[in-house]
């Protein structure tokens, strides 16, 4: 089952859709990643603390990026740009995935983080054939649990204090989505 899944993901490296590119990054993406990740606002519910350089955000490309499977550079068609990104973390053994999310503050309120996702549940359960996937967000980041309900996810509940970010303790808010329910009620972009 496990091999499945590593091949589907290197058959897979990049998934399009109507205005978005998922792919690998590419170290020119560099002044891109520093953008969104350097912005406090953008990073306030990010359990990392961003880049001080572009030098920082080249190297995590370079050191971290790069070598793990499913994680996209979210690039604007139009715009030839890195806008953000979006990862998952596989659970074979549970046939499930989760993820997470970032987007550059000037593209938000556009719809480009619901196309994101709505392409990656797509991979999730057309290509991947997993039974589940689940995220969760913070409460304060309501913009967040939106992308997730116009993906067809599920309120699950909140988690009161269940992290610690940066000397705080929040509450999560957990969403989930199966396959069936996906099946019957998915978008495709």
């Amino acid at each position: 089952m496990i091999n499945n899944y590593q091949k589907v993901l290197n058959d897979n490296k990049t998934l399009n859709s109507k205005k978005l590119i998922l792919r690998r990054f590419k170290k020119e993406d560099s002044k891109d990643v520093y953008e969104f990740g350097s912005d406090e606002e953008t990073l306030k519910y990010l359990t990392w603390n961003g880049f001080k350089t572009i030098g920082d955000a080249k190297s995590t490309i370079i050191n971290h990026y790069w070598k793990r499977q499913g994680i996209y550079a979210i690039e604007l068609k139009e715009e030839n740009k890195c806008i953000g990104c979006i990862d998952f973390r596989l659970k074979p053994e549970h046939e499930k995935a989760s993820f997470g999310y970032v987007l550059n503050r000037k593209y938000w309120g556009k719809g480009y983080m619901t196309e994101a996702l709505s392409k990656l549940l797509e991979f999730y359960f057309s290509k991947l054939d997993l039974n589940r996937v689940e995220a969760t967000h913070y409460v304060g980041n309501e913009g967040s649990g939106k992308v997730m309900i116009k993906c067809g996810m599920e309120f699950e509940g909140i988690a009161k204090k269940e992290v610690k970010v940066k000397g705080v303790f929040h509450d999560v808010v957990h969403y989930g989505i199966t396959k069936e329910k996906w099946l019957a009620s998915h978008l495709i972009y």
